[in-house]
């Protein structure tokens, strides 16, 4: 059941919604945790993300069309994109398949902020990732939290 909102008031500002997804990177691997509702993150003050600006992101929006079926413009493009940011920034990237699947859990988590068509609003979709571990010598850090949040979003 869709959420009690002025679907057609957004703006772009953030509304908490139900769900979101996190995966860790520790020990060299990715750890996925999976959908969690809490929106919450705790960082040391030498985080990599706060310390080098070791950090990047994507957004892309969900949509309902006229035959009420929620669909998202080419998450593999995003995926690739965040890929090669990652790349660049010397973290380690985020398996493009899984950022796909990661998106769409998400999407299907927080099915009732999807706007109805028509509206001219959408679900947006923020994936990000950031150096999460202690880092205070000039180095890329060693541990990342690659989350996705969606929020609804005006026209």
């Amino acid at each position: 059941m869709k959420k009690d909102i002025d679907w057609k008031n957004l703006g772009f500002a953030y509304h908490i919604t139900d769900y979101r997804f996190v995966s860790n990177y520790k020990n060299g691997a990715w750890q996925d945790i999976g959908l969690t509702q809490d929106n919450t993150i705790t960082l040391n003050e030498s985080a990599g993300v706060l310390q080098y600006a070791q950090t990047c992101f994507e957004g892309l929006k969900a949509y309902t069309t006229v035959d009420n079926k929620i669909v998202c413009f080419r998450p593999d493009l995003n995926a690739k994109r965040m890929h090669d940011s990652c790349e660049y920034l010397v973290m380690p990237p985020y398996d493009e398949e899984k950022f796909v699947e990661a998106v769409v859990k998400t999407v299907e988590a927080n099915i009732d902020f999807t706007p109805p068509y028509g509206t001219g609003a959408s679900l947006y979709i923020r994936p990000y990732m950031f150096g999460s571990n202690a880092v205070i010598g000039v180095k890329p850090a060693d541990e990342y939290k690659f989350r996705i949040f969606a929020i609804p979003v005006g026209p």
